[in-house]
């Protein structure tokens, strides 16, 4: 029967277990599922379901491939246990899972190693530091409009500025339950640690905070910057405080500065100070007085690009203020754009240099028309008060349409651009971060990666590349610089700039940090913000790790859900609504996701180019792949059981995701990605498309394949695999539904590189981080060593056991090629390919001039993050699947191919993250040593300052004395200003007025305000009074009200904080500095002396 076929003999043993006289069977029904006779229909009515909700996480552990010598290398599954009574997904009929045996599985080889080891889970994550999850990961799509983008510490609050105002949570409620389902909260924050929200605003783009007036300051999108008072009794929502229009377009940073004011920037490179004696007084109106507040600060802005633009021409960059910076030290304002800086004079607001991001100076830059418009519109509103409120919002609105326009068209033209090169060179060098250490150095972190340091006068020392990835975001803790990265990544850095940790710290790129209650706050893209304590890392996470892994059954939730995929290669043709009702429709009402993969929607030469064209530039989808997706949808009644999540389309490859309605709140974070693997890798011919999504807070993905064609052509459809394995990346796609525009958790990174520095591993894939993974579609494989006629007989006598030996898919598999650890069901169907079309029953295969021999080419294969065949479902072991399905629908006849179906029961384990929060909480303060272990981080060096008191006369400086009396241990200062007070002789007390931020009085200089001492050393900072005669005057014809320049004597509290390089403990001195106006002669050499101190050293 085998003609000149040489037959192994492990294929004889095979083929001694076959009867030789197999028994009949009905030709077109090759179902695998064991059925109940009420579940044999065609199609199921399905009710509707109510909603429920949850969220996500990532963990899982190595997954390995036992091999067998066996020819038929599979393994039962897992028997359901008796804890699976949590169904979940399900249409209405009985979860009776007696109904259901799972099926023997094959697994391929070399599923152990390398990028196709499955990542790593376990109840707590062990590679990084414990943390406290103040807010879960949110669900991408329930946070439209809701987005959180940026954070800020006190000393007892978080506060978050959101998309919609501004949020607060108080770190006394940091470890207490979340609201839970049903709570009173939005859907995201039912895990959330307890907080509240302000009434809604415009989207909140920067936070500062004032802890001298205890107020946080919000910039925002329609230009206006509001107050909230951090002492306020909350609920939610809360109410602003002083508000008023600060600029035309957002306000994209604020700063204090060291004497108080308020400094603003927005697009255009507009800068703005607010001087804080007109905000002190706004401050002080009663509420009632609100609008007259608000006109008060409004009017008294300094306009600083119109201050340095002569004829015209500005002396500093025209691109978007990226962030400011103050320095402390020198009493100066750094301001960031994109690819330049300027650095300002804090106490005379004068512009002392410009810079490019490689420190060269940059002594002019041309303004555009618009720009110049608009300036000269700026200077028309401050000095021509009369001019009709009608013309100047005409104006406006006819420049800023204008500009919008222009700005609009040369970004388009940019996108397409750099879409294939990638970007243009400037713009791997952006600046996007700025921050200032303890010891007077100004670091800089670019979109390359690159880490900068600069002295306090903009000259650049050096720069390190301790990541690959692009800096997000810095802050700053005793002598550690802690650097944020779009990978996801955190590292401390020394002084120096050496690496002292760095781990993984959210699954998508850090927007902001903040330092505050002992801890370093990160806020991912995502929404979700975790606290670093400042111990960690080091021996107390190996604490808290084994305590909190000991209480694993406490906080973990285990549910079970059913999987349906479907592929189908439809022959560029169109399918009836019963094919469709056959193929999916029929057993989905125990189904609660249903994925379905096509190829061949769309081919031909034409449509082939015109798709790798649409790509190029974000475009993808055609009229046929519309006409698929509603089709389908009508067959799993859309819109009354389930939901369209999402789809992707290359070419004629696509792929949709449904959802059934009452599993919809427990999905989301959906994102796409699509990989060529035609003709140099780029036409869409053949390639694959995917779908990420997560459920129950475990990520899935699902890849619809077309590989290479032709018997022959198996290393090439190895290679295609690997291809797409590796390079699919995945992102937000036109065709995401219920997506929030911006946001992706998609990072666009390195994967698998080393947080300690550029890694020397392999580049890890996107798949590999997911906790399921299914590749299914047209694969191409062949039946190889056997004829056109042995096929159909075989196939005729249902031969499926010997016809799988010769399976090239199955070869490829054992021998670790391709699919390495993967597992498919045993096939029992016959072989999908080739058919004639409208031709029913077996007899329908391939009897042209070509006699194309049957193939099993339609598959569907997946891993999940069982370590071994058979393995419980845990946290360590999240996703544990078995195949209850696998069949084709033989009876459909619209396609050459037959489609093919599995229905997959997904048992997941995650975590009740309001529960492991209490639970860490309890042991952060129960446990005696982890307590003892916060405690030695309270250690503050012993510190001598003198004198106590101090009087100024005559401009000269008098020396404050700071004293580390330490022998080991470096001490970090800080001076601020309590407030000032004018002398009186009445003998009444006087009453300290601090300024912003406890800045200091302009006619008071402090320097250095804050540094490092060494052990057993003093340190000498000048306190000197300053003449400002030569700066009272009048900017852009307002007069400049500085009430605290007068002729009375003033006394100030200057407040030294003392602290351990590392310690979260501050001890503080009060010294009394007294200026005697009466002791202080008149000098005529103020200009002179003011140009010297605006020198730059």
């Amino acid at each position: 029967m085998m003609g000149d076929d040489r037959i192994e003999d492990d294929e004889k043993e095979s083929l001694a277990g076959l009867s030789s006289v197999p028994p009949h069977r009905k030709a077109h029904s090759y179902s695998q599922q064991l059925r109940g006779p009420s579940t044999h229909k065609r199609h199921h009515q399905v009710r509707k379901h109510s909603l429920d909700d949850s969220r996500i996480s990532n963990n899982i552990i190595e997954s390995f491939y036992e091999e067998s010598d066996s020819d038929d290398d599979f393994f039962p599954h897992s028997n359901p246990s008796a804890a699976d009574e949590y169904m979940e997904g399900g249409g209405g009929i009985s979860d009776d899972l007696s109904q259901f045996q799972p099926l023997q599985e094959f697994i391929g080889s070399g599923g152990g190693t390398g990028v196709f080891k499955a990542p790593i889970r376990a109840a707590v994550h062990p590679g990084r530091p414990t943390c406290l999850e103040l807010r879960p990961h949110p669900l991408r799509e329930t946070q439209v409009g809701k987005f959180l983008r940026n954070i800020a510490c006190t000393e007892t609050q978080l506060w978050s500025g959101q998309e919609c105002g501004v949020r607060v949570w108080e770190f006394k409620n940091a470890y207490e339950h979340g609201c839970g389902l049903g709570g009173r909260v939005r859907r995201g924050d039912e895990d959330a640690a307890p907080f509240y929200e302000s009434n809604d605003t415009s989207p909140t783009l920067c936070l500062t905070v004032d802890n001298g007036n205890r107020l946080i300051w919000s910039g925002h999108k329609d230009g206006k910057i509001r107050s909230w008072k951090m002492d306020q009794q909350f609920s939610t929502p809360f109410k602003e405080g002083l508000s008023w229009q600060a600029h035309r377009g957002p306000v994209l940073a604020m700063v204090i500065s060291c004497y108080g004011d308020l400094w603003s920037g927005s697009d255009g490179g507009v800068i703005k100070i607010w001087p804080w004696e007109s905000v002190e007084k706004s401050l002080s109106l009663s509420p009632e007085e609100r609008h007259m507040a608000a006109l008060l600060v409004e009017r008294s802005f300094i306009d600083l690009r119109a201050q340095v633009t002569v004829n015209g021409v500005c002396s500093i960059s025209s691109q978007e203020v990226k962030c400011f910076l103050s320095d402390h030290i020198r009493a100066r304002v750094w301001c960031a754009s994109p690819q330049s800086f300027s650095l300002w004079d804090a106490r005379t607001k004068d512009l002392l240099k410009v810079f490019n991001i490689d420190g060269q100076a940059e002594n002019r830059v041309d303004m555009s028309s618009v720009q110049q418009d608009q300036a000269v519109e700026d200077e028309v509103k401050v000095k021509s008060v009369s001019n009709s409120k009608k013309d100047k919002s005409q104006s406006t609105s006819f420049l800023q349409r204008s500009r919008n326009a222009i700005m609009g068209a040369a970004d388009a033209v940019r996108r397409v651009a750099t879409k294939g090169a990638g970007a243009f060179v400037d713009d791997t060098k952006r600046t996007e971060a700025l921050v200032q250490t303890n010891d007077g150095i100004i670091w800089s972190g670019c979109t390359n990666g690159l880490l900068v340091q600069w002295d306090g006068s903009g000259t650049r020392l050096q720069d390190f590349n301790r990541h690959p990835c692009a800096v997000q975001c810095f802050c700053t803790f005793g002598t550690r610089i802690y650097v944020g990265y779009v990978s996801g990544i955190i590292q401390i850095l020394d002084l120096e700039g050496n690496i002292i940790a760095g781990w993984v710290a959210h699954n998508s790129p850090v927007l902001k940090l903040a330092v505050g209650n002992g801890s370093v706050y990160s806020l991912a893209t995502h929404g979700g913000i975790r606290g670093w304590n400042i111990a960690s890392p080091g021996p107390i996470d190996n604490i808290i790790r084994s305590e909190l892994a000991a209480k694993e059954l406490t906080y973990t939730r285990r549910h079970s859900i059913r999987i349906l995929i479907g592929t189908w290669n439809v022959g560029q043709g169109r399918a009836s609504q019963d094919a469709l009702l056959s193929w999916l429709g029929s057993v989905v009402s125990d189904v609660g996701i249903v994925v379905v993969g096509l190829q061949e929607v769309d081919m031909g030469a034409g449509f082939l180019a015109l798709s790798a064209a649409k790509e190029t530039v974000g475009l993808e989808g055609s009229a046929m792949g519309q006409w698929w997706l509603d089709t389908i949808g009508k067959a799993l009644e859309e819109g009354k059981a389930f939901e369209r999540m999402g789809s992707r389309q290359l070419a004629g490859l696509l792929i949709s995701l449904w959802v059934r309605k009452n599993l919809r709140k427990h999905v989301g974070d959906i994102d796409a990605g699509a990989v060529p693997c035609g003709f140099g890798r780029a036409i869409g011919n053949k390639g694959g498309v995917g779908l990420r999504i997560r459920v129950y807070d475990r990520i899935m993905c699902f890849v619809n394949c077309h590989l290479a064609a032709h018997l022959e052509a198996v290393n090439r459809r190895n290679a295609d695999f690997d291809h797409i394995y590796r390079n699919m990346v995945f992102s937000r796609s036109s065709n995401l539904l219920n997506t929030a525009a911006g946001v992706s958790t998609s990072a666009h990174m390195l994967r698998g590189t080393n947080a300690m520095g550029v890694s020397s591993e392999e580049a890890k894939p996107e798949l590999s981080d997911a906790d399921m993974v299914v590749f299914f579609g047209d694969f191409n494989y062949r039946l190889f060593g056997i004829s056109y006629d042995e096929a159909r007989d075989f196939v005729s006598q249902r031969c499926f056991d010997w016809l799988r030996e010769k399976d090239q898919l199955r070869a490829e598999m054992k021998a670790g090629k391709v699919f390495q650890g993967m597992r498919e069901a045993i096939i029992k169907f016959p072989p999908t390919y080739k058919f004639e079309r409208h031709q029913a029953g077996l007899g329908g295969y391939d009897s042209g001039e070509k006699k194309r021999i049957p193939a099993w080419c339609d598959r569907i294969i997946y891993r999940d993050t069982r370590p071994a065949a058979v393995s419980d479902c845990n946290l360590d072991c999240p996703v544990v699947s078995s195949i209850l399905q696998y069949d084709a629908c033989m009876d459909v006849t619209d396609s050459d191919h037959k489609p093919v179906r599995c229905k997959f029961n997904v048992k997941i384990s995650h975590a009740d993250r309001s529960i492991r929060r209490k639970e860490f909480g309890d042991i952060m303060t129960s446990n005696e040593k982890i307590r003892s272990m916060l405690e030695e981080s309270r250690y503050v060096p012993e510190c001598n300052v003198s004198p106590d008191n101090m009087v100024l006369e005559n401009q000269e400086a008098s020396l404050l004395l700071i004293t580390n009396r330490s022998t080991k241990d470096k001490a970090v200062y800080k001076i601020t200003c309590d407030g000032q007070s004018v002398v009186k002789n009445d003998g009444e007390a006087p009453a300290y007025i601090p300024r912003g931020a406890f800045g200091f009085p302009r006619w008071l200089e402090v320097s250095p305000s804050i540094g490092i001492i060494k052990p057993e050393q003093t340190v000498e900072v000048s306190v000197r009074h300053e003449d400002l005669h030569a700066s009272e005057e009048s900017v852009d014809g307002i007069p400049q009200n500085r009430s605290s320049e007068d002729t009375r004597d003033k006394e100030v509290i200057l407040v030294v904080h003392v602290q351990g390089s590392s310690s979260v403990q501050t001890h503080s001195q009060k010294i009394h500095v007294r200026h005697c106006f009466s002791a202080k002669p008149v000098r005529n050499d103020s200009k002179s002396n003011s140009a010297r101190r605006n020198q730059v050293s």
